[in-house]
């Protein structure tokens, strides 16, 4: 299963962008505070849609609380400093559970957090001059690469609202 961790969002807008994408996709979403914002913000509403009532989502705290609350789970941190891509891990396993962590839009994952989980941060490759990409694409990039290689296990492989043939009427 598919965990996206986001510790202390900033901008309500990524992050109901993120709740769509963890609907759309079937993964749970773990949000460690403090939060800026309300979870029940307008702009949260607006960017997660209708979506956020078919949402597993927790809310913590803190680090601790997440922590204590999952066990102290293996955390894959992604990060501008990590030195590996995402299709260099294996993700395959179905019965295992993935906690995908990703940081602060302004300053990212604490760097105590990084360096607890070296052997698993990873780096979305890009150009040299580029800092970061934005952090809803992030984690929709991270989260169909989990999915790729399981061969999206679970997931419609046709438009079921118009109806698999909706093309060819």
């Amino acid at each position: 299963m598919i965990h996206i961790v986001l510790f202390q969002p900033e901008i309500p807008q990524n992050t109901g962008n993120i709740m769509r994408t963890c609907s759309a996709t079937g993964a749970t979403l773990h949000i460690i505070g403090p939060l800026k914002f309300e979870l029940n913000d307008e702009s949260l509403k607006r960017a997660g849609m209708d979506y956020v009532t078919t949402l597993e989502y927790h809310y913590y705290d803190s680090f601790e609380d997440f922590n204590n609350k999952n066990a102290y789970p293996d955390l894959y941190c992604i990060t501008r400093y990590g030195k590996k891509s995402p299709n260099q891990f294996d993700f395959s396993d179905n019965y295992e559970d993935y906690y995908f962590m990703f940081g602060r839009e302004s300053t990212g994952i604490p760097k105590e957090i990084l360096k607890e989980n070296l052997d698993r941060c990873m780096r979305l490759p890009m150009k040299p001059h580029a800092r970061s990409l934005n952090l809803s694409n992030c984690v929709a990039i991270i989260t169909y690469e989990a999915l790729r290689q399981v061969d999206y296990e679970g997931l419609a492989m046709y438009d079921f609202i118009k109806g698999e043939d909706f093309l060819e009427k």
